[in-house]
């Protein structure tokens, strides 16, 4: 089997119908399109067309690509403390994209929280300073 080969071009050089593919997978991907047939008719390409290049066309986003982080905290199991703790991402900018909590043990229970940190307003450090201020928050740190 021939390996595969992956070029990275600018959009302007490429024929429309490429860019209306990622248009129609971003309608699919946000729900705004219920199948497949639909996503192609909102983006103005034909169905063929969609299949035809949907499993070879990706979106190059190197931007938001690897800037995230992972928060791991021990909090106190009192109502609120998670709640204090995601409110301080947010104003912070972070964005979160998964939360992992196990079952309180000794009356605590530790958190693992990954942010994307591309709108953030204050740094890392200053995150876990803040975060780790919170009553109800044991320990923090960022792995």
């Amino acid at each position: 089997m021939e390996k595969v080969k992956y070029y990275l071009v600018n959009s302007t050089i490429l024929p429309a119908v490429y860019s209306r593919v990622i248009e129609a997978k971003g309608y699919l991907a946000s729900g705004e399109a219920a199948s497949a047939s639909q996503a192609a008719k909102m983006a103005g390409i034909s169905r063929s067309a969609y299949y035809k290049y949907k499993d070879a066309i990706f979106e190059y986003n190197g931007e938001n690509g690897d800037d995230t982080a992972t928060i791991s905290a021990k909090l106190k199991d009192n109502a609120g403390v998670l709640s204090s703790l995601m409110s301080e991402l947010y104003k912070a900018g972070a964005n979160v994209l998964s939360v992992n909590q196990s079952m309180p043990v000794n009356s605590a229970a530790d958190v693992s929280v990954t942010v994307r940190i591309t709108e953030m307003t204050v740094s890392l450090s200053q995150l876990v300073d803040n975060i780790g201020r919170l009553e109800g928050v044991n320990s923090v740190s960022i792995n």
